[in-house]
């Protein structure tokens, strides 16, 4: 059996399953049969190995069986390649393998008040508290999963008099901590609440990874993993939205339009250009504008695939698919849940206005923007 039959029989075979199974469990029945990390680099940790192809053949198999979202991709994606290259060997054997069986989620302490997409600008302190680990006192913000994370790996400054990208550790820190860590959902414009707010108050980071002061490097690292073969699968998902916008166009009639009509193909074709870069890049390494170039192409189109899936509902596109009452006052259907949600596309995960910088300065050799 070559490896796309043995993905796609095996997800066939558990999706069919009645009722499905909740997100935890999912995330062990992954780790069971070894689907977790099959891109990890070195030794193996409990997971399968696979080459590059075959990462993207599953990543590809996943996004077409409509598989329920990840709840563990942070700490597979993130935390584990980052911990394989900047960890200790005690660090990798504690952390990896429960990664691995599905049994750990993780989430992702960047983002601050005042220092989102500036990462450097952040406050977030910690001090040694005498047990050698450190004491975090700060707050995070817009970190996906932090209701539900077991662990959180956390960007805090550990030199007290040091400015912008100085003096930055990289922590990991247990979730489990009462009366230290506050975790508060925030809502959304499509009253979700996929993001959190997160207190910390003395919260103890055990351990740091890359060594105390070199978190800009291990951070600099981590978000160049965050662009990779996850794109591609993120991609037939974007496929089969604009299918749906396509479909509902041809239905309505509103495809008849030449305007509507051109934008239509204009994402089309500029889906594919997202496709044709990420394989170009994929596996690549040493070129610092390719994430920044991934997240800008990606982040306008889907925001513009919004955009176009309420022009396309016409007037429907403006009031709800039920009426709203006050036990039920905010609902919305999947054309107005696309458009409002990828608002933020252009902003988390790094703003377009950095991803530019970036291009600009690291890859144009522009002269820095004053700060």
């Amino acid at each position: 059996m070559d490896f796309r039959t043995e993905a796609r029989s095996w997800l066939e075979s558990h999706l069919a399953d009645t009722p499905a199974p909740g997100p935890r469990a999912w995330e062990r029945e992954l780790g069971r049969a070894g689907w977790i990390g099959i891109g990890w680099p070195g030794e193996s940790y409990g997971n399968r190995r696979a080459t590059l192809t075959q990462q993207v053949v599953w990543a590809e198999e996943y996004a077409r069986s409509a598989a329920p979202a990840r709840m563990g991709h942070i700490g597979e994606n993130l935390l584990a390649p980052t911990l394989i290259t900047y960890g200790t060997e005690a660090q990798k054997r504690r952390h990896l393998p429960p990664v691995a069986r599905g049994e750990t989620l993780w989430c992702q302490g960047y983002s601050e008040p005042g220092a989102g997409s500036d990462l450097a600008g952040l406050r977030t302190a910690a001090v040694p508290d005498g047990t050698g680990g450190y004491a975090v006192t700060g707050q995070k913000i817009w970190t996906s999963l932090a209701l539900d994370a077991d662990w959180c790996f956390v960007l805090a400054r550990t030199d007290p008099g040091s400015t912008r990208h100085h003096g930055l550790s990289f922590l990991l820190l247990e979730m489990d901590q009462p009366g230290r860590i506050e975790v508060r959902p925030i809502r959304q414009l499509t009253g979700t609440s996929e993001f959190n707010e997160v207190f910390l108050d003395g919260a103890r980071a055990a351990e740091a990874v890359g060594g105390e002061g070199n978190g800009w490097q291990v951070a600099l690292g981590l978000l160049a993993l965050e662009r990779g073969v996850s794109t591609l699968a993120q991609q037939i998902g974007f496929a089969e939205e604009l299918d749906r916008v396509v479909a509902a166009a041809v239905a309505s009639g509103a495809a008849e339009d030449p305007v509507i009509r051109a934008r239509l193909v204009r994402q089309w074709a500029e889906l594919d250009t997202m496709r044709r870069h990420a394989l170009r890049t994929l596996g690549s390494t040493g070129d610092p504008g390719a994430p920044s170039v991934a997240k800008l192409l990606w982040g306008g189109w889907h925001q513009r695939l919004g955009e176009l899936a309420v022009q396309v509902a016409g007037e429907a596109g403006a009031v709800g698919p039920e009426p709203w009452t006050v036990e039920r006052p905010y609902e919305l259907d999947e054309a107005q849940h696309l458009f409002l949600f990828s608002r933020a596309d252009t902003i988390y995960g790094g703003s377009d206005e950095i991803q530019r910088n970036i291009i600009a300065e690291r890859v144009l050799g522009l002269p820095r923007e004053p700060r």
